[in-house]
């Protein structure tokens, strides 16, 4: 009782300065919490502890998504095929596998903190009264959730998220062996998990014209499915107060910021999965040879339920076996161990949730000291203008002597991996000379512009990346060049439109062009002549962009880039039909062809990919349709005397899922006008303006 009148007189402290109206208040017998929804639908979440304010978080986005929330759950259940069939038994074989629940069961007590399952446990249980609250929605068979499924959901995603499924199809060479999610039509989608890329920018005092410090959160994610973003407001009187990004299953922020700082990731791609060749005992197939000896595989029986159709299903069991290298894989050409890192590491939530805790920077570093997160560039500033950069990654240490390139020798220790290199030994810096960095899903040792900064000293067979992506190119050309800038530039250049000279887009289109000098097919001179005289800008009203974007073939890295001369022509041919049975014309607008569509909406976009201003589209119903690029983004900047200001924009609204709700593309407009809306102050409900100059 002492605790709810206290809850009770925090929540109406905090109502007085700050009231949006539509308030639910949601309990239970452990957890209690208070679910405001401002004008935008955006949850604002409030409870005496951290453990509540998570309960009224997995309630709100389960309002808003519980889809997607459910099928994460039953994807790290391994109950998948239970529902969806035989397509999804593949996600379930992998739980499996890669031992998700034996590990949590054997060590949840001893490596998760106290605190920590309180949080979890909290999130589980806002599931749980949703559910209670909307027996209509729950599947036959569903779970009642515990704090060890949001452990477990982390463990399940994370090597997804730096390409386990492709190497498990490349090691298996079967097109159709993927790992991943079921979208709206129960089909088994590939690299659903998957990362797309991401800006990150911040400058200094002394690089702003007025002396704050600014950070853009600018991740660049598919729009819908499993690593879509959720916004929120979390709030509890254990000095959470964060404003950030949550993907479907996730108690805690995974970006933005709270009143003392905040940070944001990008994707980046170090070697963390290496594949060892198992000499197999010709006797026995469960045992490998290892220094010297037979040794034993372990071998485990797993029990995969599919669903045929309606109340059919089948259980089959199947064989999990682990070297001491780690999950087996057996195929004709060979038998194959997988080393993943980070594979039984139970701390990701924790260092989330200490990140989002922290008030300075030395509890921030503390926090990323606990080097369980395997990837994601990272940066942070703070109102003590502060800025930093990060290679973040748990990158195992391996013996030089070895090719890491290829498939392991397995029968010495040798080829074992020797730990881990040590977080302080990651590219990194704190407040560089110049006051600025970006990451763009590039060279870390480029960050700041200056390879003096961040010298290189981690060797090759890290994967560390050596190369520039168009964006990184156009924020060292923009932000990197101006000396002071203003709020204006900041906004400006991060809406940038425009690919460098040097960008491989560049390249191609004038590779092709020359390529097909002399060709005397008439029906593509009037193309190729709007091909090359298009200036490499992708606003809405460019006549010239549409038509390349469609066509031309591009990368983040030259060494990914397939150029195929006949197939670009048969694609410029198979868009000229499309765009002249369309619109009777092929110099269309670039916004006209390249749509923002959801439900009913369907608005006009600026950008492309691998632009700062990122789009990333697909035909769909005979429109090329945004699905991917610039999402849920923010704009966060302190004042020299340390007052905090911030923006947020989300591609659609709220309600990500809910197509009934108002909320469901309330934002829509909005994020297609290159406009932003006011967080902080909470009370101020102004735009941010960053249409361009």
């Amino acid at each position: 009782m002492i605790r709810k009148k206290a809850f009770l007189l925090f929540y109406l402290t905090i109502l007085t300065s700050n009231s949006f109206g539509n308030i639910l208040k949601i309990n239970d017998s452990t957890y209690s919490s208070v679910i405001e929804r401002d004008q935008w639908g955006v949850p604002h979440i409030y409870g005496e502890r951290d453990s509540d304010v998570a309960f009224g978080l997995a309630y709100a986005h389960s309002q808003d998504d519980f889809k997607s929330i459910q099928d994460i759950i039953l994807a790290s259940r391994g109950m998948l095929a239970s529902v969806y069939g035989k397509e999804a038994a593949v996600n379930d074989y992998y739980v499996n596998l890669m031992g998700f629940w034996n590990n949590v069961n054997e060590n949840y007590d001893e490596k998760v903190p106290f605190d920590v399952q309180n949080l979890c446990d909290g999130y589980a249980s806002g599931i749980n009264l949703f559910l209670m609250d909307n027996p209509s929605l729950k599947i036959k068979n569903f779970p009642t959730l515990n704090g060890k499924d949001l452990i477990v959901g982390f463990s399940h995603r994370m090597p997804l998220m730096f390409g386990l499924d492709g190497v498990i199809k490349k090691l298996s060479k079967e097109e159709s062996n993927t790992i991943g999610f079921i979208d709206e039509g129960n089909r088994y989608k590939i690299n659903d998990y998957k990362m797309v890329a991401s800006n990150v920018f911040a400058v200094s005092p002394k690089r702003s014209s007025d002396g704050f410090t600014r950070l853009w959160i600018n991740s660049h994610q598919p729009w819908d499915g499993p690593v879509a973003w959720y916004e929120a407001h979390l709030v509890s009187n254990e000095g959470w107060d964060f404003y950030g990004g949550f993907f479907p299953g996730s108690p805690v922020p995974l970006l933005g910021h709270n009143k003392y700082l905040g940070w944001s990731h990008t994707v980046n791609s170090p070697d963390l999965i290496d594949i060892y060749k198992l000499t197999i005992n010709p006797e026995n197939d469960n045992q490998y040879w290892f220094e010297g000896f037979w040794k034993d595989l372990s071998v485990k029986k797993a029990r995969i339920k599919i669903n045929f159709f309606g109340p059919f299903s089948w259980t089959f069991k199947r064989e999990v076996k682990e070297s001491i290298h780690g999950p087996v894989m057996e195929f004709d050409h060979g038998t194959y161990a997988l080393k993943i890192s980070s594979l039984k590491n139970l701390r990701f939530v924790e260092q989330w949730y200490r990140m989002g805790k922290a008030k300075n920077f030395t509890q921030f570093r503390n926090a990323m000291e606990i080097h369980a997160i395997p990837m994601f560039n990272t940066g942070y500033s703070d109102k003590d203008g502060n800025i930093y950069y990060v290679y973040n990654a748990k990158i195992p240490v391996r013996d030089p002597r070895y090719d890491w390139s290829g498939y392991l020798p397995s029968e010495s220790k040798g080829s074992l991996w020797k730990g881990y290199i040590p977080f302080d030994d990651l590219p990194q810096i704190l407040n560089p000379p110049e006051g600025f960095f970006q990451n763009c899903n590039s060279s870390p040792y480029l960050a700041t512009g200056n390879r003096v900064d961040i010298p290189k000293v981690l060797p090759d067979w890290t994967g560390i990346e050596d190369h520039q992506t168009n964006r990184a190119l156009r924020s060292l050309e923009t932000f990197g060049l101006d000396p002071s800038l203003t709020r204006e530039d900041f906004t400006y250049y991060k809406y940038d439109v425009e690919y460098s000279r040097e960008s491989i887009i560049a390249k191609v289109r004038d590779r092709y062009i020359e390529d097909m000098r002399g060709n005397n097919q008439t029906s593509l001179a009037k193309a190729l002549t709007l091909i090359e005289n298009w200036d490499l800008r992708a606003d809405s009203l460019n006549l010239n962009a549409a038509l390349s974007l469609i066509v031309l073939p591009n990368a983040f890295n030259e060494s990914d880039l397939v150029y195929d001369k006949k197939e670009i022509t048969r694609k410029l041919n198979e868009a000229i039909y499309y765009f002249n049975s369309k619109f009777g014309r092929i110099d269309v607008p670039l916004g006209q062809v390249i749509r923002l569509v959801r439900g009913e909406t369907n608005l006009p976009l600026s950008g492309g990919p691998d632009l700062l201003r990122a789009i990333y589209f697909e035909k769909k119903e005979d429109t090329y349709q945004a699905i991917a690029g610039d999402c849920y983004f923010q704009l966060v900047e302190w004042s020299p005397e340390g007052d905090l200001n911030a923006w947020s924009i989300h591609q659609y609204g709220a309600s990500t899922a809910n197509k009934s709700s108002k909320h469901y593309d309330s934002q829509s407009s909005t994020f297609s006008k290159h406009q932003m809306k006011q967080i902080r102050p909470l009370s101020d409900t102004s735009f941010l303006n960053l249409k361009q100059k």
